[in-house]
């Protein structure tokens, strides 16, 4: 469809059009309006300098407006309407295609697994703790003593025979650490195991161990000084070992359940995005 091509209703001129012609002499007027001021606080012979520029400035603005305004004459070229149609059309969003990587591990032990694991090394780790309080002083309490005083300034001054004797807020406090301490470490076994999948105990019951006795060994003077001064490490890692043990046998025994690696991560998240991810076939049910 054609369009009448604009006439210049001054000119006469067909395909032109009058626009306001440019002008520099607002610019003059506004520089010579900031001299004016600025000189008021800087010397007068500035605010004369400016007073001279807004004068020609005002001046040469209204020759451009008035009597006539001044205009320019600039070609126009009809532009013919764009074709459009009243059907939707969806544009689908170019995804790259996804890359071959290794996810590891595929499979991993649940959550209550860890839980497991971690209770039953506590109950062995308590055994081995509690055997070695009766051959070093005859007392079962001495080692929950020892795990507790961090707590108690008093204990840093302590006996041999007042440690090992009862004292129901040191059981309280050093029951409390123990089972959280058992709880966490075997939930993280439970992540850690599935590294070795064919030597969980190896991992389990003597690499964890060692690595987290050595940073004992080395943090314990702040956290817990009198369990420092009277530890016996031989009987501590042995300890660490049993509840390694224990809790390696009893996470390695559940069976695995297989990662959302492998999933896009709309899948993961719950969001419906249909068109925006190639379907697994294992998704369909195949």
């Amino acid at each position: 469809m054609a369009t009448d091509a604009p006439t210049n209703a001054r000119a006469g001129v067909p395909n032109t059009l009058d626009v306001p012609a440019p002008t520099a002499w607002p610019l003059v007027l506004a520089f010579g309006t900031t001299l004016l001021f600025a000189g008021l606080v800087t010397n007068e012979s500035l605010s004369v300098l400016g007073a001279l520029l807004m004068i020609a400035g005002a001046v040469g603005w209204f020759r451009d407006v008035l009597p006539q305004e001044a205009h320019d004459v600039v070609p126009v070229r009809p532009e013919l309407p764009a074709a459009v149609t009243s059907r939707r059309n969806v544009a689908r969003i170019e995804l790259a295609g996804e890359l071959p990587r290794a996810w590891l591990p595929l499979e991993t032990y649940p959550v209550s697994a860890g839980i497991r694991g971690g209770l039953a090394g506590a109950v062995a780790m308590a055994v081995l703790a509690m055997l070695y309080g009766l051959l070093s002083q005859r007392s079962v309490w001495y080692p929950i003593n020892l795990l507790a005083a961090g707590f108690f300034p008093a204990a840093v001054t302590a006996s041999t025979e007042q440690l090992a004797a009862f004292h129901l807020n040191a059981f309280l406090v050093g029951v409390l650490i123990h089972l959280l301490t058992s709880l966490l470490v075997g939930v993280l076994y439970g992540a850690m195991l599935p590294m070795l999948p064919r030597r969980p105990i190896l991992l389990g019951g003597f690499i964890a161990p060692l690595m987290w006795s050595g940073l004992l060994y080395s943090a314990l003077g702040i956290i817990n000084p009198v369990l420092n001064a009277r530890i016996n490490w031989l009987w501590f890692v042995l300890s660490q070992v049993g509840f390694g043990v224990v809790a390696g046998i009893v996470v390695s025994r559940h069976e695995r359940v297989r990662t959302w690696q492998r999933l896009p991560f709309a899948v993961r998240a719950g969001l419906e995005a249909p068109g925006l991810m190639h379907e697994h076939p294992e998704d369909r049910g195949e």
